[in-house]
């Protein structure tokens, strides 16, 4: 059965991410959990595809994991034929909206921002990454380094989310991120790196949550709402949260 294969490819990834990428884990829980007790903020942007909403306001996950994105809109309607007119100066407004946004957002030095690009080519997650780093935040990245090792940038600078970002984890997807071989397709199928963020961003948290508590600043965590008391518990918790940071 093919939903037996990919649950084997789950396992099997999740097993590699244990065994191989603990070390570097370890060290972005590090980043987050000293960053959090000295009054930093932890931000999560564009974990794959919306991985980063799993990461945030979930029970039983970290108040302190919030969202930053941003969005840029110019309105200036004009001709067809004056569409191409050249510019006064060179200008890539996808990249200065980047810039503009980390700029302009309560961003600060000292805080750790966590992205993923799985193939670590794609120009958005290279730029926030030099621009973040750029004002002092530690920049936690995740790609597939089989993936990325074959590709090349699309960004300017030539680089990727490997050679930017201050910590580097291996999601361990394979090239193409789809894992599973099925006769008639050409290629592979059934992404797995979804899986694989998800899963390192929870380990991440795990791992923040035992280091804060032996440094006596237990950070706030969700209480399912679904749960008796659950709201009322999660309107305390951010209470404390927006007086602590953490």
């Amino acid at each position: 059965m093919l939903a037996y294969k990919y649950a084997e490819a789950v396992h099997d990834i999740v097993t590699r991410i244990a065994t191989t990428q603990m070390d570097n884990i370890q060290r972005a829980a590090g980043a987050v959990a000293d960053s959090l007790a000295d009054g930093g903020a932890f931000w999560l942007h564009g974990i794959g595809h919306g991985g980063e909403q799993e990461l945030a306001g979930r029970a039983g996950g970290l108040l302190a994991a919030r969202i930053f994105s941003f969005s840029f809109n110019v309105s200036s309607p004009i001709a067809e034929c004056l569409k191409d007119r050249p510019r006064p100066s060179p200008l890539e407004p996808d990249l200065q909206a980047i810039r503009l946004a980390v700029n302009s957002s309560q961003m600060r030095s000292g805080d750790v921002l966590m992205l993923a690009s799985v193939s670590g080519r794609n120009r958005a997650p290279v730029e926030l990454a030099l621009a973040a780093r750029d004002i002092g935040v530690t920049v936690i990245g995740l790609t597939s380094l089989e993936y990325t090792a074959q590709v090349t940038s699309l960004h300017p600078s030539g680089k990727k989310l490997c050679d930017v970002a201050d910590i580097v984890i291996d999601n361990c997807a394979p090239f193409g991120d789809a894992c599973i071989a099925v006769e008639g397709y050409e290629h592979k199928v059934l992404p797995i790196s979804g899986i694989a963020h998800i899963t390192i961003g929870w380990m991440i948290c795990a791992e923040v949550i035992e280091k804060m508590q032996a440094m006596g600043k237990p950070p706030h965590v969700y209480m399912s709402v679904n749960r008796p008391g659950g709201a009322e518990y999660n309107e305390q918790a951010l209470k404390e949260y927006n007086e602590t940071g953490y």
